[in-house]
């Protein structure tokens, strides 16, 4: 079918859109394009301005269209703005059969039973991610098709987002003529492509820090425990320096670029950089400690909102695998330590799981290993769950989530 053995990865930030465009390799997908483009028309990654939102997205699917015109019809996007929800509900049901087998009509009921929430107007539930299952009152079951039992129930966590983000973002996509296959919550994007078993079954948390925001999202036991979303990000660096310093925020943005480090402790005072080389405007110098500084505050203040959810979940320093830092944000020379030290854990630097991309050509292999490209993969990753590709390789990402094809018929007119 034309562009069906497609999927485009479609990670649109307040600063740039990163695409990712797979095909279907039957035993693995086979990256064919992964690339980055200009931003415009977002704020805190919410469209603003559908006219500039439309031509940057427009550009990125005049790219994907030279790799195969079908596949802007299967598009996964994400879902990044702040004011998405999440909130833990459960479900009950009743065996429907004679025999008390329990088949996947049974799950599907409970799930949809915990969708029975209290949602505020123009909210809408984009994600149901299952956490466990109980039956008769025996919990802590994983996958309870096949079992026994009389009484079906699961405990969910229920992702729902501000309905109006979503109309704007399905129409700016249909007016340069994409189609979206499914909405994904941008942490769980990052953790589908990063975070290997191991690391959700040990307990670890995935930090995304984009330009204007930065994401979380927690595992244990191989099950998400919770997700959150903070209206700061890497640009709230930027504009820090440009007050500080009295520069254009552009040229506080190349300086970060270039001098910046997450750790004022570990730079010396001594080192001097030269304003002018930034801004003509400018003159003088400052120490590089000076400019470190202003970027440890604003990003302690960014582990701070991670360090709270942490706190109310009582896993403060409790997490074996540590925090992984993704996003362009992660990138600062010094964040890992930084993060160890305000959070307490082991940091590391989150990458694209090597596996999933063995047949990745060499040209495409430094964006797959760029922390920046993470979302766009592991959106297409998540199409791929979706959409039942490799059934075999599936590390336990999309399979949680909801279906959403179904559901963005009822935007449609």
């Amino acid at each position: 079918m034309f562009g069906k053995n497609f999927i485009v990865g479609l990670d649109i930030g307040t600063s740039s859109i990163k695409a990712g465009v797979v095909e279907n390799g039957k035993n693995s997908p086979i990256l064919r394009a992964l690339f980055k483009e200009v931003s415009l028309g977002l704020q805190k990654g919410s469209i603003f301005d559908m006219t500039e939102a439309s031509q940057s997205i427009g550009r990125v699917l005049g790219e994907v269209r030279k790799i195969n015109r079908g596949a802007v019809k299967n598009i996964y996007v994400n879902i990044g703005t702040p004011q998405v929800k999440v909130q833990g509900s459960r479900g009950v049901v009743a065996v429907s059969r004679a025999d008390n087998e329990i088949y996947k009509d049974d799950v599907d009921r409970a799930i949809r039973a915990s969708q029975a929430i209290n949602l505020a107007p123009n909210r809408t539930i984009i994600h149901t991610m299952t956490k466990d299952f109980m039956i008769d009152g025996v919990g802590d079951i994983f996958d309870p098709l096949g079992l026994n039992g009389n009484r079906l129930e699961v405990s969910s966590l229920v992702v729902d987002v501000f309905t109006p983000h979503i109309k704007s973002l399905m129409k700016v996509i249909e007016l340069v003529g994409g189609e979206i296959g499914g909405l994904v919550f941008t942490p769980l994007a990052g953790s589908r492509s990063v975070l290997s078993k191991v690391q959700k079954d040990l307990g670890t948390v995935l930090v995304d820090i984009g330009a204007a925001t930065t994401g979380m999202s927690i595992y244990e036991e191989n099950r998400l425990v919770n997700l959150a979303k903070f209206p700061v990000g890497a640009r709230n660096i930027s504009k820090d320096l440009a007050v500080g310093l009295k520069i254009p925020v552009e040229a506080a943005e190349n300086l970060k670029l270039n001098y910046g480090y997450a750790l004022a402790r570990d730079v010396s005072s001594r080192e001097m950089i030269e304003l002018k080389k930034f801004s003509p405007e400018a003159s003088g110098s400052i120490s590089r400690r000076f400019v470190a500084e202003i970027i440890e505050a604003r990003l302690a203040e960014i582990f701070e909102f991670v360090n709270n959810e942490l706190k109310l979940l009582g896993k403060t320093g409790k997490l074996p695998g540590g925090v992984v830092l993704v996003g362009g944000g992660a990138k600062l020379p010094g964040i890992t330590e930084l993060a160890r030290q305000e959070l307490k854990l082991f940091s590391q630097v989150g990458l694209a799981n090597q596996e999933d991309w063995l047949k990745a050509s060499p040209e495409f292999l430094e964006k797959v290993e760029d922390p920046e490209f993470v979302n766009a993969l592991g959106l297409v990753l998540w199409g791929v769950d979706q959409e039942n590709w490799c059934p075999t390789s599936l590390r336990g990402g999309g399979s949680l989530g909801s279906k959403v094809k179904n559901f963005l018929g009822y935007f449609k007119p």
